[in-house]
């Protein structure tokens, strides 16, 4: 599940990790407000919405008086702002946050994150903050300085200073930067968080350090230990997509294609978008219907597909363990006919009772185009999105 920054540094306020005076606002009245209550000359007024990159595209600005408050909370308020992670579509802002702007002397990275390769919690950091950290890592990995969790022993003190000391922090610092990341340590694991970074961590003219900006991400797989924290779901930031097909059982992500999945398994569904871009095509969507699929999921799985009007083919791509291929077949025609699907539908069965499900597609008098195999399928929808396709 992802946060907003502001409900982020609400946690980390509650691990004790300073973050900078501020409240979210959501009217150019109460952003005033705000600014006025926090006091001083100089605010940063800062777009909430789920996604990175929002410096980059002007959805964070610095005010120095209150009538320059109000303009930004004017301009962001309600603006679709489009970062390197929202997608051409972008994000309406419907929240901002207004904080006491901070005097900064130095700015750094600090972050945590599970490294499948090892099994291990990985805490990274850097003295090149403010920036993405993927684009420090491909450009200036000797800047980046990590080192690795095991989950019997934990965080250690030893860490926390090899980090510091490798990102330049030292002297009356160190101390403190040491405490930071134990109390990160100690909200990612007790968050039970995928992600959780503070992107920068300042140093002010004050020496103290600050959290500027902060991310969390919260495994969705441990939300019934969290009931305090499912308030923090953000239901305007999924698309009406996302949140139909979580209602179902289904897990989808939109995309920029013109091509239709819907897929059992994630993996598959993965391998599924390869071979298609591999073949000339373009994904419209990520959709797994999962293990247990019936025919109520895969009429559910249509609407939510060919509700994309750019749509213009669909791959249905079945691997029957469990289930068996006819049943699959009979859910596919019945949800075709229903829908009265005008958009060509290439299927791949494998597995129990694959032939008699196929024999099902052919005999039903639908635009339904079975394939012999995944490569057969990811060529023939292809030429179906292009209007090409010729049965066989």
């Amino acid at each position: 599940m992802n946060i907003h920054e502001y409900q982020a540094k609400e946690i980390m306020k509650k691990f004790d990790i300073r973050v900078p005076a501020g409240a979210v606002a959501e009217s150019v009245e109460e952003a005033a407000r705000i600014a006025q209550e926090l006091g001083g000359s100089r605010w940063v007024v800062k777009a909430q919405i789920h996604a990175g990159g929002r410096g980059k595209a002007g959805g964070v600005r610095s005010a120095g008086s209150l009538e320059e408050v109000k303009t930004l909370a004017a301009e962001l308020l309600g603006k679709i702002l489009v970062t390197p992670q929202t997608g051409l579509a972008g994000k309406r802002v419907r929240k901002i946050l207004v904080e006491q702007e901070c005097d900064i002397d130095r700015e750094f990275y600090v972050g945590l994150g599970l490294d499948r390769n090892t099994g291990k919690v990985t805490l990274m950091a850097s003295c090149e903050g403010g920036v993405e950290i993927e684009e420090t890592a491909r450009t200036l990995p000797q800047k980046l300085v990590t080192a690795s969790v095991d989950p019997a022993a934990g965080f250690s003190g030893f860490m926390g200073r090899k980090l510091a000391y490798g990102i330049g922090i030292g002297g009356d610092q160190l101390k403190e930067a040491v405490r930071v990341l134990q109390r990160l340590y100690d909200l990612y694991i007790q968050c039970d968080c995928t992600l959780a970074e503070i992107n920068p961590l300042a140093i002010t003219a004050r020496g103290d350090l600050t959290a500027l900006d902060a991310k969390i991400t919260i495994d969705d797989n441990a939300m019934f230990r969290h009931p305090d924290l499912a308030a923090y779901h953000d239901l305007t930031e999924e698309s009406v997509e996302e949140l139909a097909a979580a209602r179902h059982g289904l897990t989808y992500i939109g995309l920029d294609g013109n091509i239709g999945c819907l897929v059992n398994g994630a993996g598959l569904a993965m391998a599924t978008m390869d071979i298609i871009k591999l073949h000339g095509g373009q994904p419209a969507n990520f959709l797994d219907a999962g293990g247990n699929a019936t025919r109520e999921t895969i009429l559910q799985a249509f609407k939510i597909i060919l509700g994309d009007n750019r749509v213009s083919a669909v791959l249905i791509n079945i691997f029957a363990g469990i289930l068996r291929c006819d049943t699959i077949a009979a859910g596919v025609v019945a949800a075709a006919r229903c829908m009265e699907v005008k958009v060509p539908i290439v299927v791949r069965l494998e597995g129990t009772n694959a032939e008699s499900g196929k024999k099902m597609l052919i005999s039903s008098g639908l635009v339904i185009v079975p394939a012999n195999d995944l490569a057969d399928a990811a060529e023939k929808v292809v030429q179906a999105a292009e209007g090409r396709l010729i049965r066989a």
